[in-house]
């Protein structure tokens, strides 16, 4: 499918996201010098941002390239909490299936940039599966949504939305509406993800799901990615490999390296939920998985170039995709 037009049916798709969500905050400065109390630089504030982090902000992707979002999690009863709603609310993202927990605070990072470079992060969160009575409540919510979707993401940051229960209950619904599941998997949960459409690991993830070691060549990754689908019954395996590209591993044996398309790299963060929104949004649309892949390439390959949690959208990546291909 021409890549141009695959773009332009973004706006026609709905996808359910479920997984964890969280704010990340940005806390920016200039380092002046190093503190007398200890050998840490002292970082005098300029401002402080808060934006849409991880399954939030595959949502946000989505929504930046005019797909619509119905977004499925957990987050606490806090200050943290409606500062998250009114973000998804601004970013014209469906949060009415989302469940509220008086026993855990919502997740917040907390990041200090200084010089454009992060001097240190901060995590205030709760891990775990959550109480059986929210874990019934998310697959309640699931069952509602995903009727009306073209297509699922679990975005899994494994800080407990994404159980076993609720993993298996997804996948049960995707397989029998007929719709496309894509994962961003957790190492811990690897093996769990079975017979889904596509997983988009980092080479990290997927070397350390399978217990492996010694995969360096491109020849390894095919290996790697051949162990993968037949272990987990999968469709395909797209794994990112950073400034290699991405490798395509089809249910065919089909292998297919993709170059990086980023210009400079300035920050990774939130690269790896760009490429699951595309792929997912692309695959929605019913696009073909090579095609997919290589448009959530052009994607990752803008985020990169932005600092902090970042996304692109429609007019952006139509624009690279018609750079490249014109030169």
């Amino acid at each position: 499918m021409e890549l141009l037009k695959l773009i332009s049916l973004f706006k026609k798709q709905t996808i359910l996201v479920i997984g964890d969500t969280m704010v990340d905050k940005f806390i920016w400065g200039k380092v002046v010098r190093i503190s007398p109390e200890a050998p840490v630089p002292i970082v005098e504030v300029t401002k402080e941002t808060d934006v849409l982090g991880g399954a939030a902000n595959v949502a946000s992707n989505i929504t930046a390239l005019d797909g619509k979002v119905f977004i499925v999690s957990a987050i606490g009863e806090d200050i943290t909490g409606k500062i998250l709603t009114k973000m998804l609310s601004e970013k014209n993202i469906n949060y009415s299936y989302l469940v509220y927990s008086s026993c855990r605070p919502t997740i917040i990072k907390t990041r200090i940039i200084a010089a454009s470079q992060q001097v240190v992060r901060v995590d205030k969160e709760v891990k775990g599966i959550f109480e059986r009575s929210i874990e019934l409540k998310i697959i309640k919510n699931i069952e509602e949504a995903i009727p009306k979707t073209n297509a699922v993401i679990i975005s899994d940051y494994g800080k407990g939305v994404v159980s076993s229960a609720v993993l298996k209950k997804t996948i049960v619904l995707a397989r029998r509406y007929k719709i496309p599941v894509t994962v961003d998997p957790k190492i811990d949960h690897f093996k769990k993800y079975k017979r889904i459409t596509t997983m988009t690991p980092n080479e990290k993830e997927a070397i350390e799901g399978m217990g492996l070691k010694n995969i360096k060549t491109d020849e390894d990754i095919a290996i790697l990615g051949k162990k993968i689908l037949k272990t987990l019954c999968l469709n395909s395996v797209v794994i990112t490999r950073g400034e290699k590209g991405m490798t395509l591993i089809e249910h065919n044996n089909k292998i297919t390296n993709i170059p990086a398309r980023a210009k400079e790299v300035y920050d990774v963060t939130g690269a790896g939920d760009t490429v699951i929104s595309v792929m997912t949004l692309a695959l929605a649309a019913k696009a073909d998985l090579l095609s997919a892949a290589e448009i959530a390439n052009f994607a990752a390959g803008i985020v990169v170039g932005k600092l902090g949690t970042a996304t692109t959208n429609h007019q952006e990546l139509a624009d690279v995709v018609k750079d490249f291909y014109n030169k």
